[in-house]
């Protein structure tokens, strides 16, 4: 069958950074479904792992976190759907991704796709969500926040992927103030328009920012790019007590000036789940049916901005190209043709 992958690790506008391939159907394992992929999202990941990714020997490795489709078929233990079902879901980094025709996936990390959206419109929420859902109320347990205390959380990054699905339920299942930080015009209206209750300048001082806000300390940051950089204001915004949670990859991170608040740290990543087969990996699947109930609600918005039809090798590069930009407002999103 056809998939996308590479054999060496290029940079994108390399001729082979991503080639047209010829792979073998998967087999299944207990819990599997293999599934039809009708849309698949490119996020910052999936550059990643091109440019600097391992690879199987002999093989090509295919990239691909976010999917939209229709289950072909079910491993033997596997219960939760039967073929025909429209399904989403993210995937595991460890397992081929879903730049293929056909995909086999663990079900459950798989949720079923919202009944009022389409394949592309479905495609560019799952790796999103289930990060922004795992932060909001796994790691940061924002549930649990005091109703009678102002809790304020401030989201760093807040118009890209993650930003704009964290804002959204944040906003609709938490009583927190939202402060999302944003530099550009047509980015400060997005974050607005998905949930956030103010928006404030990151190449700007924060604390100021703040206080014309009337906002003295915030409760909870959540840092979706630049951690690094941020460490100081970060440690200067969040009251003693505070907690700070991440999901990029700083090199170094000195988390020095966060003692003497007594700051507690948390790193989400959500592959963790499938990676380790954790006891809780079947939240995944939970979460992307709740969610899915929450878009079919209008409560929560999808998150595609722009559209490429077709899914091979040249409409994949075009993908990887708009999201190593570093701009990008919202998802990229290819569709397979009809």
């Amino acid at each position: 069958m056809k998939a996308v992958g590479f054999y060496q690790n290029h940079p994108v506008d390399h001729a082979d950074a991503l080639v047209d391939v010829e792979i073998a159907t998967p087999e299944l394992r207990d819990y599997d479904l293999l599934v039809e992929v009708m849309a698949v999202s490119v996020n910052p990941v999936d550059t990643k792992v091109r440019r600097g990714g391992t690879i199987p020997d002999g093989q090509p490795r295919i990239p691909g976190w976010d999917a939209a489709g229709i289950v072909r078929a079910v491993g033997p233990r596997a219960t939760r759907f039967r073929p025909g079902d429209k399904v989403w879901y993210a995937g595991d980094i460890t397992r081929p991704g879903s730049n293929m025709e056909l995909h086999a996936v663990d079900e459950r990390i798989v949720g079923p796709m919202p009944t009022s959206l389409d394949f592309a419109e479905a495609a560019s929420l799952p790796l999103t969500t289930i990060t922004a859902w795992e932060l909001l109320f796994d790691r940061l347990q924002a549930h649990a926040a005091d109703p009678t205390d102002h809790n304020v959380l401030l989201i760093t990054g807040a118009a890209g992927g993650v930003g704009s699905i964290l804002t959204q339920l944040a906003r609709r299942l938490t009583g927190l103030t939202i402060i999302g930080t944003a530099s550009r015009a047509e980015t400060r209206e997005w974050v607005l328009a998905h949930g956030a209750h103010h928006v404030i300048d990151h190449h700007q001082p924060w604390a100021p920012q703040l206080a014309d806000l009337g906002i003295q300390a915030v409760t909870h940051v959540i840092g979706l790019n630049d951690s690094a950089t941020y460490v100081t204001q970060i440690a200067d915004v969040l009251r003693a007590e505070g907690q700070f949670a991440l999901i990029d990859d700083p090199v170094n991170l000195d988390i020095g000036p966060f003692k003497s608040k007594s700051i507690s740290i948390h790193w989400e990543l959500m592959y963790t789940r499938p990676i380790y087969t954790t006891r809780t990996i079947e939240r995944q699947h939970a979460l992307l049916r709740r969610v899915a109930e929450l878009v079919d609600a209008g409560d929560i918005k999808h998150t595609l901005t722009t559209r490429i039809d077709g899914m091979d090798a040249a409409a994949l590069k075009e993908a990887h190209r708009l999201v190593e930009a570093g701009n990008m407002i919202g998802k990229v999103v290819l569709v397979k043709k009809a």
